[in-house]
């Protein structure tokens, strides 16, 4: 039998089974008491408030701590424990380094301004990495729906990742923003540096022109911003929301129990998606972006 075949055969078994499922428990009506969106809402857990700014402690702050100290932890205790024969462990980390030392920093930026920003971007790559594999973990932060254990009410198990809330990733394009164009200016000087975002080759062109193009890509930095904010957002809040719907939010939704044997092995194979690529992948897109940013700011050309 063709591999074409087995597929076509495997599918319509996976309808079939479905179908019969809905056949058999029916739809008990859409769900108007379940809010999908309020997996997302920041409920505060310890409220603070200190001039007028709110610094309470919510599941965001809890995961931002959790990255930030599994980034520390992880580098100082491998750093302690190399050996000369690499265990799994070691080989793993010594391929990460070559990672972000070779292909993010080396690749993108002059061998003394890698040595320079090397911390950073090394830095930067494992924080969004643990801040994304952490998301994808399910920790009991879920305080709407508790679980009752010897009459303590715990909260009950969810994901959440700090990198699905628009303001992370925004902060940090923020300091890769800022950065890139002080490491532009200190190695060129303030003129210099405007003068470089033009390309070479306009000595003759109309001043008007060169004022237009000037423009152009002044906007073009700005949008940076929200290009590089974003990606990292959306893709880590799509990928929760593709796993809460498969999952079964859908099915709870629109009040179809049957809807879940068919969503459900699609929630696997985006979770598995996820771990496996995406949490990576964005780190290594958010990281080598910051390089080529500080690649370009200190180039000699544009």
């Amino acid at each position: 039998m063709k591999t074409k075949t087995k597929v076509l055969i495997g599918l319509g078994t996976y309808f079939a089974i479905a179908i019969l499922m809905l056949l058999i428990f029916g739809s008990s009506g859409k769900n108007e008491a379940f809010q999908p969106q309020n997996e997302f809402k920041l409920e505060p857990w310890i409220s603070l408030e200190l001039g007028g700014i709110d610094l309470s402690i919510n599941k965001a702050v809890l995961y931002l701590i959790l990255a930030s100290a599994l980034t520390v932890f992880t580098m100082v205790w491998i750093s302690r424990r190399m050996q000369q024969k690499p265990n799994r462990v070691q080989t793993a980390i010594e391929v990460s380094y070559d990672l972000t030392k070779n292909n993010i920093t080396g690749g993108n930026l002059d061998p003394a301004t890698a040595a320079r920003w090397f911390p950073f971007l090394a830095a930067l790559f494992f924080w969004i990495w643990f801040s994304n594999i952490i998301g994808f973990l399910p920790l009991p932060t879920n305080t709407e729906h508790t679980v009752d254990v010897f009459g303590v009410a715990i909260p009950s198990f969810a994901i959440y990742a700090a990198t699905a809330n628009l303001s992370i990733p925004l902060v940090l394009t923020l300091v890769v923003w800022i950065s890139y164009h002080v490491e532009g200016v200190r190695a060129k000087g303030f003129i210099p540096y405007l003068a470089s975002w033009l390309p070479p080759g306009l000595e003759e062109m109309n001043p008007i022109a060169k004022a237009f193009i000037f423009v152009i890509e002044a906007i073009s930095h700005f949008a940076r911003l929200i290009s590089l904010s974003v990606r990292l957002f959306a893709n880590i809040l799509a990928g929760h929301l593709l796993l809460l719907f498969m999952g079964g939010g859908l099915a709870v939704l629109l009040g179809i129990a049957a809807l879940g044997a068919l969503t459900f092995p699609l929630a696997f194979f985006f979770f598995i998606l996820e771990v496996g690529l995406i949490a990576t992948l964005q780190a290594f897109i958010f990281s080598t972006l910051t390089a080529i940013y500080l690649g370009g700011a200190t180039s000699a050309s544009h």
